[in-house]
């Protein structure tokens, strides 16, 4: 049996021996591969491991009859078409449950990070600013407290139903929209809800859903305008779940974005530009002038206010 890993430095930078897969076969481990690389390096494949590797209708194609399985290293499978894949007998498996407290921290990290402001107030004290404040009660931005507000979450698998939890434990309530309801068991302030109604009434909305036909593009104009005034939405699926046209075009509450790339957005109030980067505070912003829509980690959150 012949094993290939083509996108072997994503879950194993070289702290770990590869050695067992020859427990089960021939194997070869890559690094990192292109596009132009995939089907010469896969040729000749009964198993083949990956992690962000595009395996479209064409390559599997051509990878056949040889190429019996694909093993995703991770919990999206969105990059290999499994449509062909079943139509020529590959088997694709991946892995539904390795980042599940990973992610809900980071997800709490993120809420966090937004409603307490914890950079700009530390940036400020090292800058002195407490110090020179004629007032104990110091603050640079407005504060949320999350007991009592209410959690959206679209997708209620693992990841979910472990950021319900938590969510839990902060005294938030939860309403969650799924295809796919199951027992919350363990859970006592959530609840299951349709679309609007997590759109309607949630303070914070966090998504994570696969990405398939039904999902791309949910949060587009027609979801935004049902949101409430200063939602949070976060976006831990597929960065295409959001679009993002739509969503530049519904934040219209004083200010314009000009451009919006590596995690910098340019905005105008009025006469005014300023650049923005997602970590690093506003002027213009802190000021109350206006509020802004950031996109941090590559896409993968997003701030409505």
């Amino acid at each position: 049996m012949k094993i290939v890993n083509l996108d072997g430095y994503t879950t194993n930078p070289g702290d770990q021996s590869w050695d067992w897969m020859g427990n089960y076969g021939d194997y070869k481990v890559y690094d990192r591969t292109t596009a132009d690389q995939v089907v010469e390096r896969a040729k000749g494949a009964n198993l083949l491991i990956i992690n962000k590797t595009v395996l479209d209708c064409a390559t599997l194609e051509a990878l056949r009859p040889e190429l019996e399985y694909i093993g995703l290293q991770s919990t999206g499978y969105n990059v290999v078409d499994c449509a062909a894949a079943k139509e020529l007998g590959i088997t694709v498996c991946n892995i539904p449950a390795y980042s599940t407290n990973a992610v809900a921290q980071l997800v709490f990290a993120f809420i966090l990070s937004f409603t307490n402001q914890v950079a700009v107030h530390t940036q400020a004290v090292e800058n002195g600013e407490w110090c020179r404040c004629p007032d104990f009660c110091f603050w640079k931005t407005p504060l949320m407290e999350l007991d009592g507000k209410t959690l959206g979450i679209f997708g209620f698998g693992a990841i979910g139903h472990r950021v319900a939890q938590i969510a839990e434990t902060f005294g938030m309530q939860v309403l969650v929209c799924t295809p796919h309801e199951k027992p919350l068991d363990g859970l006592h302030s959530t609840r299951f809800a349709d679309t609007d109604t997590v759109l309607a009434n949630s303070d914070i909305i966090t998504c994570h859903c696969p990405l398939t036909p039904d999902t791309q593009g949910m949060m587009n104009a027609a979801a935004f305008d049902k949101m409430k005034d200063g939602v949070v939405l976060l976006n831990f699926s597929r960065d295409t779940l959001v679009n993002e046209e739509d969503m530049k075009d519904s934040i219209n509450n004083g200010f314009t974005v000009l451009d919006a790339k590596n995690k910098e957005i340019k905005i105008r109030i009025g006469e005014k530009e300023e650049v923005v980067r997602a970590d690093q505070p506003s002027g213009i912003l802190n000021k109350g002038l206006a509020q802004l829509i950031c996109t941090v980690i590559d896409q993968y959150a997003y701030l409505l206010m």
